[in-house]
């Protein structure tokens, strides 16, 4: 069963989740203050509404207890984004996700009832860091606070091993979730293929496992 997102607020963040997500397969409604920002996007998501979201009756009427998911993405406006998140909840969304652009406005949507507060530029800067500083993650997705995915390279130690001759989750703490080749699609793991240096493994680690591999560490104390 498809999911429903409601995209509240089309600014670069709110334009990047929406499309994203659409292209995901979920049903997704955008919703602007701005005309052409709406016309733009009716072919592109699966409705696009323009209204005031500083307007109680506007958010109301968009009846988003239709809605898993809302999206509040209007972190340069405090009082629409509050009136969006504390309607979604009055209306019973289940999952509402408020983007902040400050500690205080964070702390506001969380008081309305926003279920997680996201900053792109802290989460964006964090992610690039961990990039940039190591050589063997290529991309990185924070899950929560202690658990993060990473798409990485395999050391080169690694290479012409096999999973099960490695045992990364007994040495590293790493949980190899899939694998794929240089340009090729993401496969389930079979443990048995010898990993190469065009190989990349997306593994699920915990916040310390992640920051050790960055600084190209090896796990001295490793469960098992």
């Amino acid at each position: 069963m498809k999911q429903s997102v409601a995209v509240l607020g089309l600014g670069k963040y709110g334009k990047s989740i929406a499309e994203t997500l659409y292209e995901l397969g979920a049903d997704v409604l955008v919703v602007d203050i701005k005309e052409d920002l709406i016309e733009d996007f009716s072919g592109k998501v699966t409705s696009a509404v323009c209204a005031d979201l500083t307007n109680e009756e506007e958010t109301v009427a968009l009846n988003l207890s239709q809605m898993d998911i809302v999206v509040v993405a209007m972190g340069g406006n405090t009082a629409a984004s509050i009136m969006a998140v504390a309607v979604a909840k009055e209306q019973g969304v289940p999952r509402v996700v408020a983007k902040a652009s400050s500690d205080r406005m964070a702390s506001l949507l969380k008081k309305v009832g926003a279920d997680k507060i996201i900053d792109p530029e802290e989460e964006g800067g964090k992610r690039s860091a961990h990039i940039l500083f190591s050589d063997m993650i290529l991309d990185f997705l924070q899950m929560d606070e202690n658990l993060y995915m990473i798409e990485m390279k395999p050391q080169s130690a690694w290479i012409g091993k096999n999973l099960i001759e490695l045992d990364l989750r007994k040495h590293h703490n790493i949980n190899v979730v899939a694998m794929r080749k240089h340009g090729a699609r993401w496969g389930f793991v079979d443990p048995a293929v010898k990993l190469e240096k065009d190989s990349s493994l997306l593994a699920v680690m915990e916040k310390k496992d992640v920051d050790r591999i960055a600084r190209g560490k090896e796990n001295k104390h490793a469960k098992g």
